[in-house]
């Protein structure tokens, strides 16, 4: 594995520390139920919360335009645009942070990569457009090539847990997961992406049961093995609420939980919605297991 990454003045020491992403949900169906849009963009809103995070220690601010709920509705790649790029400019104008845009269409990618966004963020892992992978090597940014399996026939949804995954079935789950994210590295790859400007997720609450998720958390280090940076991104999802029988709004102490053994599993980025809260963490799990 590549030792660093550096993006704009700002170089990622992988293993050095656990490096942090806020979550800037512009939706209006956002799973957390922190989405930011009601009836229009509210960019002051956004940026209010971004400055929080960044005080908080936020090393990338990830903006996202389309829920990616368990049954959520997809959205036009006009109208993600018009819920992302005006709070994507006014990041790059205020803050000197790492700007993520959370997307798997090329044109939006194109869009906030010229408002001033640093990496992109494909849920999909290149699978889902053709052309963003040319986009990302064009632009000369990281891509984060995430391990997907929703799919609409396997999402339950109960009122007050949300949606999960039910019956979705791997012949042996971590290699499953591990073929699949290199298919998508092998599309970065073909399409001239530097294999330094990869960072893998395995996908965390996306086409896997709550079982399977809690195994592949306690096995990421056999998703790290393969030899690329990893993000996680298990924050206040279902597979928590499930686990402990709780709504969105009180999977705090759970969060915190998978954040730190992920930490000691092999993340390097955490994507979270609390960033002061997990920051504490973070830094707490960082003191016992990056002593070196």
């Amino acid at each position: 594995m590549h030792t660093s990454l550096t993006i704009n003045n700002f170089t990622f020491k992988w293993g050095a520390r656990t490096y942090i992403m806020g979550i800037l949900n512009v939706t209006p169906d956002s799973f957390s139920g922190d989405g930011l849009v009601r009836d229009e963009v509210v960019v002051e809103t956004a940026i209010d919360q971004a400055r929080g995070f960044v005080e908080a220690g936020a090393d990338i601010l990830d903006v996202g335009g389309e829920s990616t709920r368990p049954g959520a509705e997809t959205v036009s790649g006009a109208e993600e645009l018009e819920r992302v790029i005006p709070v994507v400019r006014r990041l790059a104008e205020e803050f000197d942070t790492l700007i993520s845009i959370d997307t798997y269409k090329a044109q939006v990618a194109e869009a906030a990569l010229g408002a001033g966004a640093d990496m992109v963020n494909d849920v999909w892992g290149l699978r889902a457009d053709p052309n963003l992978a040319e986009v990302v090597a064009r632009h000369g940014v990281p891509v984060i090539l995430m391990h997907n399996r929703s799919t609409p026939k396997n999402a339950e949804v109960r009122e007050q847990l949300g949606g999960r995954y039910v019956g979705v079935e791997y012949n042996d789950l971590l290699p499953d997961i591990r073929h699949e994210l290199m298919e998508s590295v092998e599309l970065a790859r073909q399409a001239r992406i530097p294999d330094e400007h990869i960072i893998l997720d395995p996908g965390i609450g996306f086409g896997k049961t709550v079982e399977q998720n809690l195994e592949l958390l306690d096995r990421l280090g056999e998703v790290r093995d393969l030899g690329y940076p990893i993000l996680l991104g298990p924050s206040r999802k279902s597979f928590i609420g499930y686990t402990l029988d709780l709504p969105m709004d009180e999977r705090q102490e759970g969060t915190a939980a998978t954040i730190s053994v992920g930490i000691v599993r092999g993340a390097d980025i955490v994507r979270v919605h609390n960033v002061q809260m997990m920051a504490r963490v973070v830094r707490m799990t960082d003191a016992v297991v990056r002593r070196g």
